[in-house]
């Protein structure tokens, strides 16, 4: 069995969101206009009740997690792919943090097994993986329907869900994990169940939720 690493990527190995760059990207190029006003028209009051404590971190990040398929609605496999590698090389560079980066690299020194575990879409998440020098890329999928992206989601990777797909798609790939032995990397309270996943859980830039469960649960914390 392997011993594995397990890194959240927003938050954790970013400053900011991917699913902010994938909007940024649309509205720098012109596109999908509509689609990004309805999206935060539609989201914005869930936002409104987590800020006032009302639902979840969870909670609230899956939604927004499970619309973005809405921005690549219509679009081709090649369309998005020039989406995909836009945000990889025009929007992500500014945001690494270089200290989870260099957490990352250590890991894969020593031999570990590194899974990126994100609510961002699986091409981006894969891509992402490839940049960094992770073996895997888990996300959020989204539906294919003769070529061209249906706009729906195939399952959003987010909350509890990280730990199932994370399980799953290490079964499918044929990989036994030690998950005592292993660690696991994020910055916030939807991501507790990841953590909750191996023997080492880290609160990597734990946010002002996920900093008090991981002092009471006795968590390491960096920075």
């Amino acid at each position: 069995m392997r011993k594995a690493a397990f890194f959240d990527v927003d938050g954790t190995l970013t400053t900011g969101n991917v699913w902010r760059c994938i909007m940024d990207y649309f509205k720098d190029h012109g596109e999908r206009r509509l689609t990004n006003a309805f999206y935060w028209a539609y989201h914005t009051p869930s936002y409104l009740l987590f800020k006032l404590g009302l639902i979840s971190q969870s909670r609230f990040r899956h939604g927004w997690a499970l619309h973005l398929p809405w921005f690549f609605r219509g679009y081709s496999l090649a369309q998005a792919d020039r989406v995909w590698d836009g945000v990889l090389a025009e929007y992500l560079p500014p945001l690494w943090r270089v200290d989870a980066r260099a957490i990352l690299d250590q890991h894969r020194a020593a031999g570990d097994f590194i899974v990126l575990v994100s609510a961002g879409p699986t091409p981006l998440v894969e891509r992402i993986a490839g940049e960094l020098g992770a073996h895997l890329g888990i996300g959020s999928d989204m539906v294919l329907r003769d070529g061209r992206y249906t706009g729906a989601s195939g399952g959003v990777c987010q909350g509890a869900q990280k730990a199932e797909f994370a399980r799953a798609r290490l079964q499918a790939e044929g990989i036994a994990v030690d998950f005592a032995a292993s660690a696991a990397y994020a910055d916030s309270s939807a991501d507790v169940e990841l953590l909750d996943l191996v023997g080492r859980p880290v609160a990597l830039h734990a946010d002002e939720h996920l900093r008090p469960i991981a002092e009471a649960r006795g968590w390491e914390l960096i920075a």
